[in-house]
């Protein structure tokens, strides 16, 4: 599933236009990712929870040349789904 696939899902639950619910999916998307920003965790009950990352300055090798290189630090975004999540999974 897309972002497109996602919008025409929530349109027809909702039964609402797709130019509704693509404002509604850019919303939460949006509140999302100010969440993560602003509090490093956003944690969705029955969902999950995102959470920054931070990844240290670490050395690597180029794999075309085989020279070391540096490789700088990072932030990222990680998910963990909730239990009921992972259990819906194998139903």
């Amino acid at each position: 599933m897309n972002k497109g696939d996602l919008i025409e899902a929530v349109a027809s639950q909702m039964g609402e236009s797709k130019a509704t619910a693509t404002k509604v999916v850019d919303i939460v998307l949006d509140t999302i990712a100010n969440g993560v920003q602003k509090d490093d965790k956003v944690a969705i009950t029955g969902f999950g929870t995102f959470k920054k990352k931070h990844r240290k300055a670490r050395k690597g090798i180029n794999p075309a040349t085989r020279e070391p290189i540096d490789i700088p630090a990072s932030t990222s975004v990680g998910f963990t789904p909730s239990q009921n999540f992972k259990d819906s999974l194998s139903s």
